[in-house]
C-alpha cells in the first residue's frame, strides 16, 4: 500500500491579500533587509550565473523585429527572472518575473507588473505565488533604510527625494523608520501630477515633517541636506543621469542611489566621497555580464564605482560592502563631515526574504487562497 503524501497546494496571494498580512510594514521590513545583508556577508545564499550573484536573466527587444508580433525595443520594455536560494533564517528557494513597459503609464498600470514564487529548498514544491510590486516596492525602500541607519549622520534632519515616484515613496518611508529627527523634506520631479501625490501621501504619512519644499532643480534639492535620494527613471545613455555637481553636496551627507546620476567629477567620487554598496558581489557580476563601461547600462551608481576602479581612480578596496559596516569589519561613517554615495542595486535573495516574512504572517492569519497543484503526480 502505497502511503506516501503526494498532495501538493500553495498560497495565492493577491496585492490586497499582501497589504492584509503586512507588506507595507516598512519598520520590520527595514529590519528583515539588515538580516539579509548579514546572511549574504555569511555567504549562506546562491543567486543566478556562474558567479552566483547575477542580478537575474533579462529578455530585451530589437529595435527592428523581424518577425509580426514580437515586441520592439523601447524604454523599459523587458521580462525579466530573478531565480535565487536565500538560507539563514529562511531556507528557501524562490523567484520574482515581471514584465516592463513604459507605455503601460498611458493605461493606468505600473510600468512593471511583478509576480513571485517561493518555492520548498528541498523538492522544488511551490509554496506561495504572490503579487509583488508592492513586495519588490517595499525591500527596495528598505535597503537605503539600512543603509541610511548606518551611513547617515545621527542628527540628520532634512532628506531630499528625487524622483517623487513609487521608489521615492519607499525610500521616504525607510528613511522615516530609522532617522527620528527627520522634519524636513525637499521633493524635485518633473511633473505636477506626481509631485502633487508625493506631497500629499509624506503629509498624510509623515506629520513630523513640518516643512515640504518643492525644488525646481536638482541643486536646490541637493544643497544643505542630509540625506539626498536619487529615484528617478533614467534611460541607458549617461547624458540622461541627472547631474550632482560637488559644490552642492552638504559636509556629511549621505547619497542614497537605487538610480543613476552624473557627478561633475569623477575624482570627487573615487577620492574625496566614500564609496558603499548594498552587496560587492552584485556589481563584479554586472562588471562580468556587461563589461566596461557598465554604468551606461545598467544604471546604477555601483557600476560607475566598479568602472573606476577599471580606469584605475579607484581601487577595489575603496568600495566598502554595507554588510561589512553591519558585522564590524569595516568602518561606514567616521567623521560627521564623511560624504558617503550608498549605492542600491536590488537583488532577489532580497525578494525571498520579505516575501517569506509576509507569507508567514499570511499562513499565521489565514489571508490568502489555497490552490491545489495535485492530490497525486500523474507521471511521477
Amino acid at each position: 500500500m502505497d502511503t506516501k503524501d503526494t498532495k501538493i497546494d500553495f498560497l495565492y496571494l493577491s496585492e490586497p491579500d499582501m497589504i492584509k498580512a503586512g507588506v507595507k510594514d516598512m519598520a520590520k521590513c527595514v529590519d528583515c533587509m539588515e538580516d539579509l545583508l548579514v546572511t549574504l556577508n555569511k555567504g549562506d545564499f546562491m543567486m543566478g550565473g556562474e558567479n552566483h550573484n547575477s542580478h537575474g536573466c533579462m529578455i530585451m527587444f530589437p529595435d527592428h523585429p523581424q518577425f509580426p508580433g514580437m515586441p520592439k525595443n523601447g524604454p523599459d520594455r523587458r521580462f525579466m527572472a530573478m531565480p535565487a536560494y536565500l538560507g539563514g533564517s529562511h531556507q528557501l528557494a524562490g523567484m520574482k518575473w515581471y514584465g516592463s513597459n513604459i507605455e503601460n503609464k498611458q493605461k493606468g498600470l505600473p510600468r512593471s507588473i511583478l509576480m513571485m514564487m517561493l518555492n520548498d529548498k528541498d523538492t522544488g514544491a511551490p509554496l506561495a505565488l504572490m503579487s509583488a510590486n508592492l513586495l519588490s516596492s517595499y525591500r527596495t525602500g528598505g535597503i537605503p533604510g539600512v543603509g541610511a541607519k548606518y551611513l547617515a549622520r545621527k542628527d540628520s534632519r532634512i532628506v531630499s527625494i528625487i524622483g517623487p515616484g513609487v521608489m521615492g515613496k519607499t525610500s521616504l518611508a525607510a528613511f522615516m523608520a530609522v532617522c527620528p529627527h527627520l522634519d524636513t523634506l525637499k521633493v524635485k520631479g518633473r511633473g505636477q501630477k506626481s509631485l502633487d501625490n508625493f506631497i500629499s501621501w509624506a503629509k498624510a504619512e509623515y506629520p513630523q515633517l513640518t516643512n515640504i519644499i518643492i525644488c525646481k532643480d536638482e541643486e536646490q534639492a541637493v544643497r544643505d541636506s542630509d540625506i539626498i535620494s536619487f529615484t528617478t527613471t533614467v534611460l541607458n545613455d549617461a547624458s540622461t543621469f541627472p547631474l550632482i555637481k560637488e559644490e552642492w553636496i552638504k559636509k556629511g551627507a549621505l547619497i542614497s542611489m537605487p538610480s543613476a546620476a552624473q557627478f561633475d567629477s569623477n575624482e570627487f567620487v573615487a577620492k574625496r566621497a566614500k564609496m558603499v554598496v548594498d552587496h560587492y558581489g552584485l556589481y563584479e557580476a554586472w562588471e562580468e555580464e556587461y563589461p566596461y563601461p557598465t554604468y551606461d547600462t545598467v544604471c546604477i551608481v555601483g557600476s560607475l564605482f566598479t568602472d573606476l576602479v577599471h580606469e584605475g581612480l579607484a581601487k577595489k578596496e575603496d568600495i566598502i560592502d554595507l554588510s561589512d559596516v553591519i558585522t564590524g569589519k569595516r568602518s561606514g561613517r567616521e567623521s560627521d563631515d564623511d560624504i558617503i554615495i550608498y549605492s542600491v542595486g536590488g537583488m532577489p535573495v532580497e525578494d525571498i526574504a520579505w516575501g517569506d516574512e509576509v507569507y508567514r504572517n499570511a499562513r499565521k492569519n489565514g489571508i490568502g487562497v489555497k490552490l491545489p497543484l495535485w492530490d497525486k503526480p500523474d507521471m511521477a
